[in-house]
């Protein structure tokens, strides 16, 4: 999670444990310290600036601010008794259901691991004709790497189910699916199919999170885009969260979390993320304040989105300009670094956990504050302020 940076403070959380021994986690945070020196800021000038995507290029004056990586820390069962400072995420006996998990680089991946060092058990649904080359990486070891949690331990997904989140059920397949190949020795993929196997399976979740989103015309401007284009990207994207939490929610334990992945193009105008995409995401932002109330009043069920900022994962190399999008972020947010997974994974851990029980309808930023800015300061209208940055 992103840390607000003030003058002489310390946030000091749990001890990260000294021993490696396996057993279930628990997890802190890190220890976060900053001493910035006061900085002058000239008066801004009453100039208009269009944010530019050209790469920061500029060298303005850098402050002394330094970024420690946010790492959630887990302890090992054995130190369960000693006293602790901080609060500890603690979700040990909880189960999480991640839909969208694919690979190991992208965001649902990091919010399993923030999940299981965290305590979780972990179910994950994977696209259908990505499943094999999935779960072999995993049987391989490939991902093994990328398992590493803070106590040493391996990461370990109790089961992977297919999932194709775009049919509810096995009626709305057209025949042209049924019959594909890639579905071939796949069975019960649609979302009420996977609801209906993890509760026969496991009886009930605590965490269930959506982090899968498709345009097939996410390259095309809203102009160009076609209706079939438009409402796939709806379908996929937002109503695919409305399905999922639909046939999930008989699961669901009273006080689970439910989360999902959103994008700053919701309210913001980001050129070359069309195809009904920037749609979409606003759907989803509004759909996660209504099931919020609705999953609430019936079901005392948190309903929280996170807006993630710039990550290079597959599914975003897909947009075709990812690395800009990076820059732009470092050169224009308050925190100049790039965004690391690990920071959304933790964000959803602290979402999923009791320490957020008054939260939910909620949008969360994670993205280093590029949310909260108005302009571009990389434009060269700035050239000739002293604005501090971080020199790259």
């Amino acid at each position: 999670m992103a840390a607000t940076v003030a003058s002489s403070l310390q946030i000091m959380a749990a001890r990260p444990c000294l021993s490696f021994s396996p057993g279930v986690v628990k997890a802190g945070a890190a220890i976060l310290r900053s001493n910035p020196k006061t900085v002058l800021w000239p008066k801004l000038t009453n100039s208009c600036n269009i944010s530019s995507l050209n790469p920061f290029r500029h060298g303005f004056r850098s402050s002394t601010v330094k970024f420690s990586k946010v790492v959630t820390k887990a302890m090992s069962e054995s130190n369960e008794n000693r006293p602790v400072s901080g609060l500890p995420i603690d979700l040990k006996g909880k189960r999480a259901f991640i839909a969208g998990v694919a690979d190991d680089n992208g965001y649902g991946w990091a919010i399993a691991k923030s999940l299981a060092a965290a305590g979780a058990e972990i179910l994950v649904g994977t696209w259908v004709p990505a499943l094999n080359i999935f779960e072999t990486s995993l049987r391989r070891g490939k991902f093994n790497e990328s398992r590493l949690l803070p106590d040493g331990s391996l990461m370990e997904i109790t089961k992977v189910y297919p999932l194709d989140a775009v049919f509810d059920n096995l009626d709305d397949v057209p025949e042209d699916i049924k019959t594909n190949k890639r579905y071939a020795g796949s069975s019960k993929w649609t979302v009420q199919e996977v609801a209906e196997s993890v509760k026969q399976d496991f009886g009930s979740i605590d965490i269930l999170v959506h982090s899968l989103a498709n345009g097939p015309e996410v390259s095309k401007p809203l102009l160009e885009t076609s209706r079939k284009g438009y409402l796939a990207a709806l379908s996929a994207s937002s109503y695919s969260y409305v399905s999922l939490l639909k046939h999930f929610l008989p699961l669901m334990n009273p006080g689970a979390s439910s989360i999902s992945l959103t994008y700053i193009a919701s309210e913001r105008i980001i050129p070359g993320y069309g195809g009904g995409m920037s749609s979409a995401k606003a759907a989803l932002e509004s759909d996660t304040r209504v099931l919020a109330f609705e999953a609430g009043r019936k079901h005392k069920i948190r309903v929280n989105a996170i807006s993630a900022g710039p990550l290079r994962s597959r599914a975003a190399k897909a947009i075709g300009f990812i690395d800009m999008m990076i820059e732009y972020s470092k050169a224009n947010a308050p925190l100049q670094k790039e965004l690391s997974a690990d920071e959304v994974g933790n964000t959803a851990a602290f979402l999923a956990s009791p320490l957020a029980s008054a939260i939910t309808g909620a949008v969360i930023y994670v993205d280093n504050g590029l949310n909260a800015m108005g302009i571009g300061v990389d434009s060269r209208i700035f050239k000739d302020l002293n604005i501090p940055s971080d020199k790259h």
